[in-house]
């Protein structure tokens, strides 16, 4: 897609240098010293604020004791994903904002970095912790392959159950292949983990559409129960003038670019703007500048304090120069010749609250002003696509879209489970993995099954310490 300008070309080392991780991994010296730090609380907060509940003081315990096979085995245990949770969760949030090294005004403990460290020892020496069960003879298929679909996957596959991942994209991983900056993972360490889950015997059916390429009533014949993990779609549209021109961009399909294309390949424009202020807005930004893009502006018309995105996300755009125009909306985007060329803006000011609702953003008049830029991008947040599932009887949507499901994961029609996105909206990866392994038991109890009593989460022979 042509651009007025586009920024000029970085050598191939700096692409990778700016692209490099943000939470670089530890040394071995780095990751003993800090584990020693823990005080192995015996309430463990910090497991407690893990939505996988992973035994954090547990699994560093075995780093200080350079047990690392055995703190991999703690860690993937309770999240399958422990690799890319270890590279992308908001750990300054969850775990680490929990840690109790807060109360003693010191700096809470490196939980993500010390995760990261043990599950890199065992991928990179390909050691296998786990193992399939003893067949059951029940059969499951999980529509979608990210990190929801994955983890039920994993835990239905150490139970016995023959599982088969139908996905609609090239790659498997979902939002952590596609839909993560390339500065945090990338897609090459999601196939990663994905390459474990099949050593368990999940089948992966890659670029097939269910209720396209696939009926449902083919599929509820094959298999004896049906998990539905689909995440998000695009971005929403604006709805301004102009955003059918070229260089306007949604930022999933922005930051898929990043992932899946040499860096050197990718157009960026000399100026970007991006509208929203999410942690999704944040990857579009940061990304660009470290693209080349030379100005780059985040637009949100609300002020900072109102913002989705998380503190540690909106200093690192700081960091890397982004400029923040708060309290400004856009109003409509300039083209020349079927180009991008600019974005009409206004300021706002907040309108009364009622105590309740955040207040409302008000254009203010005579101060439109107008931005010089090269491409837009969207990021105002995506919605379910779940319009397809509405042929499966029995089964519900929410008036926002989402699936509808009990407490067990399990929607108006019994066969069919639900998790991830699709029934949250859109939240963590690791909140993703936490309700695809409550779907799975969902699944083993609704199948007669539970647990199946083939779970294979004893060591393999060589038992680690």
């Amino acid at each position: 897609m042509p651009l007025r300008e586009t920024a000029p070309k970085l050598d191939p080392e700096q692409y990778e240098r700016n692209f490099a991780d943000i939470k670089p991994a530890m040394s071995p010296r780095q990751a003993a010293i800090e584990a020693t730090r823990c005080l192995y609380c015996f309430d463990a907060p910090c497991t407690i604020a893990c939505p996988t509940h992973i035994d954090v003081p547990v699994f560093i315990k075995k780093i200080s004791t350079e047990n690392l096979r055995g703190s991999a085995r703690v860690i993937l245990t309770a999240n399958i994903l422990g690799e890319s949770c270890g590279r992308v969760c908001p750990t300054e949030v969850l775990c680490e904002g929990a840690c109790v090294m807060h109360e003693k005004g010191q700096a809470p403990i490196e939980i993500g970095r010390l995760q990261r460290y043990a599950v890199d020892y065992v991928r990179e020496r390909k050691i296998q912790l786990f193992r399939s069960g003893a067949s059951n003879g029940r059969r499951v298929a999980c529509i979608g392959a990210g990190p929801a679909s994955l983890a039920c996957a994993t835990e239905l596959a150490k139970w016995g159950y023959e599982v088969t991942v139908l996905d609609a994209n090239e790659l498997p991983g979902g939002l952590s292949t596609y839909g993560i900056a390339a500065y945090k993972t990338r897609a090459a360490d999601s196939i990663r983990e994905v390459d474990m889950i099949r050593d368990l015997g999940v089948t992966f059916r890659q670029k097939v559409q269910v209720g396209r390429d696939i009926a449902f009533a083919d599929l509820e014949k094959q298999f004896d129960g049906i998990f539905i993990g689909v995440g998000l779609g695009e971005t929403g549209e604006l709805k301004l003038p102009g955003e059918d021109l070229q260089g306007v961009y949604g930022a999933m399909e922005f930051i898929e670019k990043t992932k899946i294309e040499p860096f050197p390949q990718i157009e960026i424009g000399r100026r970007v703007a991006c509208i929203g202020a999410g942690n999704t807005a944040i990857d579009v930004v940061t990304a660009a500048r470290r693209l080349g893009a030379e100005v780059v502006y985040l637009i949100y018309r609300r002020g900072p304090q109102d913002a989705s995105a998380f503190e540690y996300e909106l200093e690192l755009a700081k960091k890397d120069s982004v400029v923040f125009l708060w309290q400004t909306q856009p109003v409509g985007i300039l083209g020349r010749e079927g180009v991008v060329t600019g974005l009409e803006c206004v300021r706002t000011s907040l309108g009364p609250g009622d105590g309740k609702r955040r207040r409302t953003p008000e254009p203010v008049s005579g101060t439109e002003f107008t931005l010089e830029v090269d491409m837009v991008v969207r990021a105002v947040g995506q919605k379910p696509v779940t319009e397809f599932l509405k042929g499966v009887k029995g089964l519900e949507l929410n008036p926002n879209a989402t699936v509808r499901i009990n407490d067990r994961h399990q929607t108006g029609n019994p066969k069919y489970f639900a998790g991830g996105d699709c029934t949250n909206g859109g939240k963590e990866v690791v909140d993703a993995v936490a309700e695809g392994m409550t779907a799975a038991r969902g699944l083993d109890t609704w199948l007669g099954s539970p647990l199946g009593g083939q779970s294979s989460n004893e060591p393999a022979r060589d038992v680690a310490r």
